[in-house]
This record gives structure tokens, C-alpha cells and sequence, in this order.
């Protein structure tokens, strides 16, 4: 491994190294240049000096403790038509949140300023600096850039640039994602710490999937891996979507399309939301709508487990509020379409977070990168520069 300060601190934060004989140990570092990284990182408050612990024999050696209040990360899940904000600490622990409604599909110009905003004030309450932003978008999402590429529920977002909208919160980096692989990142924190492969599906106004292979977040070229929602099935041909083809999975399953059947119904409706919200309240055709839109997300998602043989499938997004009744429509047609051996011991469990998955996934992604040896590294020497320039001049 490499032996920055940055890499110590991962050994720290991840539990491999408690105190400085633990680095020297780990990376075959002297011990002089174990003091002197340990010291940059305690000196720009990353790291805390704690009590001393006991050992075997020998001197006693002062343990070493990541300071998960140095800062903190900010994120932003934007959806359709609802967005929700939140500030995290450094160990991925929810501080304070809120939420906003907003019109249906608005573009970046109408939803930014808010966002920002309500960033500010929980900034501002956590009274700590904030190290990042996390931001998740629906479709898909050119990482390496930060923005949209493609999105049928907020078309008016594509390449555009969000960093300067968040340039008022300071000079922060920021990291978007897209939102089923948002969901993915939320379950590093959750399912993922058991299994190292799953399939994050977000059933909600539209269908998507996260991949997590062998412990990482798998994005695909263009960032458009998952996008199950958009693959052609039979029962939906012909039937208009809403990205301007036809036939796709969604027109029959997607969010959207339930509410749309219940509304010609008759019963308007304006979210899936409020169809879960039947469900749960025992309406038999809400619960119908369900777990047939499970069923027909299950028979493409048969062949994801065939080609992936994941150790669980988890599903979040606003459908899976009503989980048991969706999770038996997925179940139905997994179990008859899939392989004997890709579904032997296959878990089909409801997402860690809930609603929350969004914003505790975009926080998740923001820690990745700003923890990271490199960007630890590149803070370490930015203020190095910083003190060399503010010394006076002899």
C-alpha cells in the first residue's frame, strides 16, 4: 500500500490501526515518519490523540481516534417532485434533515436556489465546515463530469453544471450520482457490511437498479448501468413511456403508470406515494397494482440475478413503504424465472433506510471521496501551502 497520511488515516478509520505501533506495523514506515504524518493529520484535526491503552508489554502506547467531528458532509436526493437535504458527520451519522416540495419536473433554475438555501441553514446549525456535497439525480448521471446525461423525469437538468449553484455554500467539491446508485451507496452503510453482492432496486415513480459487485458500486459506461426500467417487455408494447419510446417495463410497472391507472379510475391520485399509502390501509386494488408491478419488474430482474448471482436483491423507493406486498410480486416471478442455483440462497430484503436511503446514500458517496487517501492528501498539502504563504516574509 501507499504510505501517505491519507492511507494512515484509513487504517485508523477503519478500525486496522489503533495507535502508532499499529502503523509502523501496517506500512513498515519508520517511526519518524509515522509521527510526523500522524502529527499533519492531529494538527488539521482529523485525528485525536486519545488516552493511553493498555498493552501486552512495553511502553504504553497512546491510542489514535478518527475525529468524526472535524466537519461534515451535506446531501441533496432531488427528485421529481420532492427533494430532501441533510448534514452528516464524518462517520455517516444523520445530523439534521429537511425536505421541499416543488413543481413536478421543475428544472435546476426553480429548484437550486432552494436547495441551497436549506443546505445553508443546516449548515450553519451543524456549525461545523463542511468537507463536501453529495447529490443524486434520477437517470443517468456522467460522474466524472457531475451532471445528468439523461433523464426522463427531469429532462430540463441534463448537462447542466450544479457546482455553481453550490458555489454559496464555499468552495466544496461536489459529487453527483444517480439515484438507484445512490441507493446502492446507502447500503455500504447497511446490507452491504453482510453481503458483499446485491441488487438495489428503487421501485418508485420509475424503476431503476444499483449493482454492488464484490463491495463496489458498479455504474457501467455513461453511468447507465441498472437502467432496468427502460427495457422492452412484451406486455407493454406498443405502450408510449415517458423517455419517448415505447414498450418499456415501465409503462406497465413504473410508478407513474399505476398512479395514471388509478386516476383513469377514477380515484385521483397524484404520487405513488399515496398508492403505497392505500396499500398499507388494506385497499384490495392498491395492493393488486403492487404486487403486479413487482411481478412484472421480477421477470427482467430474473435474468440481473442470473447474469450477476447476487446474495440478495434489496429494494427501496416509495413503493417499498408497502414492502411485503411488493416483495411477493418480486418474489413470484423471480423464483420461477431465475436459475436453481442464482436464487439457492437468495435474500430478498427491504432497503436499510427507508425513505431515507436517498439522502444517507448521497452523504455515503460524499465521504467516499472526501476521505479518501488522495483527497486527505491533497487537504494536508493545501494547508501546508496555506500556513508557508501566511508566514511573514524576514
Amino acid at each position: 500500500m501507499s504510505d501517505t497520511a491519507g492511507d494512515l488515516l484509513e487504517l485508523i478509520r477503519s478500525g486496522r490501526a489503533r495507535t502508532r505501533s499499529d502503523l509502523r506495523r501496517l506500512t513498515g514506515l519508520s517511526r519518524t515518519a509515522v509521527v510526523s504524518r500522524v502529527d499533519a493529520l492531529a494538527e488539521a484535526g482529523l485525528l485525536l490523540i486519545g488516552h493511553d491503552l493498555e498493552s501486552t508489554g512495553g511502553r504504553r502506547p497512546g491510542s489514535l481516534v478518527f475525529n468524526h467531528d472535524a466537519g461534515v458532509v451535506l446531501a441533496a436526493a432531488i427528485g421529481r417532485s420532492r427533494s430532501q437535504l441533510a448534514v452528516f458527520d464524518l462517520l455517516g451519522t444523520e445530523l439534521d434533515s429537511t425536505s421541499f416540495d416543488h413543481e413536478l419536473g421543475a428544472g435546476p433554475d426553480a429548484v437550486m436556489p432552494a436547495v441551497v438555501g436549506h443546505l445553508r441553514s443546516l449548515l450553519d446549525a451543524a456549525g461545523r465546515p463542511s468537507l463536501g456535497v453529495g447529490v443524486s439525480l434520477p437517470g443517468a448521471v456522467a460522474t466524472d463530469r457531475g451532471v445528468s446525461v439523461d433523464s426522463p423525469v427531469l429532462p430540463t437538468w441534463a448537462g447542466v453544471d450544479l457546482a455553481p449553484y453550490l458555489a454559496d455554500l464555499g468552495d466544496l467539491p461536489v459529487y453527483v450520482g444517480n439515484d438507484a446508485d445512490v441507493l446502492a451507496r446507502s447500503e455500504r452503510l447497511g446490507h452491504a457490511a453482510e453481503y458483499d453482492d446485491l441488487i438495489v432496486v428503487k421501485a418508485s415513480t420509475g424503476l431503476g437498479l444499483g449493482i454492488i459487485a464484490e463491495g463496489r458500486v458498479v455504474s457501467g459506461h455513461l453511468g447507465a448501468a441498472g437502467e432496468i426500467g427502460h427495457t422492452k417487455i412484451d406486455l407493454a408494447e406498443g405502450l408510449p413511456c415517458r423517455c419517448g419510446d415505447r414498450g418499456c417495463l415501465e409503462t406497465v410497472a413504473g410508478g407513474w403508470s399505476l398512479v395514471k391507472q388509478v386516476v383513469e379510475a377514477g380515484r385521483p391520485i397524484q404520487h405513488v406515494r399515496e398508492l403505497t399509502a392505500m396499500a398499507l390501509a388494506g385497499d384490495p386494488e392498491a395492493k393488486h397494482l403492487l404486487r403486479e408491478s413487482g411481478r412484472r419488474l421480477g421477470e427482467p430482474l430474473a435474468v440481473a440475478i442470473n447474469l450477476l448471482n447476487p446474495q440478495a436483491v434489496v429494494i427501496g423507493g416509495d413503493m417499498a413503504a408497502a414492502f411485503d406486498v411488493y416483495a411477493a410480486g418480486v418474489r413470484e416471478s423471480v423464483y420461477a424465472r431465475a436459475s436453481a442455483i442464482a436464487t439457492r440462497e437468495l435474500r430478498i430484503l427491504p432497503s436499510t433506510y427507508g425513505d431515507r436511503a436517498g439522502i444517507v446514500g448521497c452523504a455515503a458517496m460524499a465521504l467516499d471521496q472526501v476521505l479518501s487517501p488522495p483527497a486527505v492528501q491533497a487537504l494536508l498539502e493545501s494547508r501546508a501551502r496555506r500556513e508557508v504563504s501566511s508566514r511573514p516574509r524576514s
